[in-house]
């Protein structure tokens, strides 16, 4: 039995590793040639028919056959075949008539077509081959013209639903590439998105409490107002003022450059959570956005080594004839907190009495010298060494406030 030469087909191993790669198998369907290949004869002499059949199917071929034009468009469009052999002279309907139909319909149009013709008149023949026929056989034929003629036919069908195959697997590919391009421009926007949170997050915040805050997904709620008891603690150096009046911009940048990076070094240790910048003045508060069970504490222990590691600074700064201070106001009370602003530019801000207490205190305060309410050294009273320096007449309060003086921080007994 005669094999049609299939080379050029996908191998099963090629099949598998398309699969592998892109997810999908490869491309079955009308356009690949069926097993055992599939022909068509049209022509409306029976006799004929019945040679071309019996010679086809002993060469292994499945065979279906048509008696005229019509019947032969019509099992064309049922069937499918890998190979049309087609009669030119046919009643109803002739055999280049059928080929324009076949070649004008886009799911038969690939179908090779071999026009059979009894006359020597090539007319006939340019015009079927005009048509859009692809060989010709003249009757009587012989038999291994005619074997010749469909392997090389059934070949060339082999290899247009190869390239068809191939063609379609990488329409779904790009499909596929275009889908994950839809797909990674939507993660890169969700990404800037993050982004941006974790960039607001971590202009108010230490490093490590935005982590935690993003991690649990609830920032943008834990931003939004609310009332909460915290610990607020305001920092300023005593003479800078004069000092900005008089050095050049350029040594005050500096001054405010190291000055930030020492204290900054300080919130972050302590987990505080940085409300605002105020020239020289900075603005701490603990308890908020996260709750902190020991806040008061942890003020007051950030304000203690703030001092020390300001002390190192102010030697520097004597050296340079710099006569700076520093004065720290802690306080303890209710406040509303949240986000405030508008679209391009928000902040986090501290609402209420307890942040212009601290703000007064630290007004008071001498150089080295950290002021703190009542409720504040209420809280940690066991913890520190402190002074009670009386009651402080303050700016915005009716009445004076009993105000102490941190001289140092003792902890709890190891």
């Amino acid at each position: 039995m005669l094999q049609v030469a299939m080379a050029t087909l996908p191998s099963p191993s090629v099949r598998a590793s398309c699969s592998q790669w892109f997810g999908s198998s490869f491309p079955e369907g009308d356009n690949v040639l069926h097993d055992p290949p599939r022909i068509l004869a049209v022509d409306d002499t029976p006799e004929n028919l019945e040679i071309l059949r019996m010679r086809l199917e002993a060469n292994g071929y499945e065979v279906a056959t048509a008696a005229d034009g019509e019947e032969g468009f019509a099992k064309a469009r049922e069937l499918t075949p890998d190979l049309i052999l087609l009669d030119i002279m046919m009643p109803k309907l002739d055999g280049i008539s059928v080929v324009r139909l076949l070649k004008q319909d886009i799911s038969l149009q690939a179908i090779p077509v071999i026009l059979v013709t009894a006359k020597a008149d090539t007319r006939d023949l340019v015009e079927g081959l005009d048509a859009g026929g692809d060989d010709y056989l003249t009757k009587p034929f012989e038999h291994r013209a005619l074997l010749a003629r469909v392997r090389s036919m059934l070949r060339q069908k082999a290899l247009h639903d190869t390239v068809a195959s191939q063609a379609q697997l990488l329409q779904e590919q790009a499909a596929q590439l275009s889908n994950w391009n839809r797909s990674l421009e939507q993660t890169l926007a969700d990404q800037v998105i993050e982004i941006e949170r974790m960039g607001r997050l971590r202009r108010f915040l230490p490093e490590q409490v935005a982590d935690l805050i993003l991690a649990a997904g609830n920032g943008d709620t834990l931003l939004q107002s609310h009332r909460r008891d915290v610990t607020v603690v305001f920092c300023d150096l005593r003479g800078f003022t004069a000092f900005a009046e008089t050095a050049e911009p350029e040594e005050v940048m500096a001054v405010l450059g190291e000055y930030h990076a020492c204290l900054g070094e300080q919130i972050v240790r302590y987990e505080g959570t940085l409300e605002r910048f105020v020239g020289d003045g900075i603005v701490v508060v603990f308890n908020d956005p996260l709750p902190c069970a020991d806040h008061t504490e942890r003020a007051v222990r950030m304000a203690a080594a703030m001092r020390d590691a300001i002390d190192e600074h102010s030697e520097q700064w004597r050296k340079r004839d710099h006569l700076l201070g520093f004065g720290i106001g802690i306080a303890r009370g209710h406040a509303t907190i949240g986000r405030i602003g508008f679209d391009q530019r928000a902040d986090y801000a501290v609402i209420g009495t307890v942040s212009n207490h601290a703000a007064r205190l630290c007004e008071e305060a001498r150089p080295g010298q950290i002021l703190v309410s009542q409720r504040v050294v209420g809280a940690v009273e066991s913890l520190v060494e402190s002074v009670a320096v009386g009651e402080l007449t303050l700016k915005g309060f009716r009445r004076p406030m009993p105000a102490y003086q941190i001289v140092r921080w003792i902890g709890r007994p190891s």
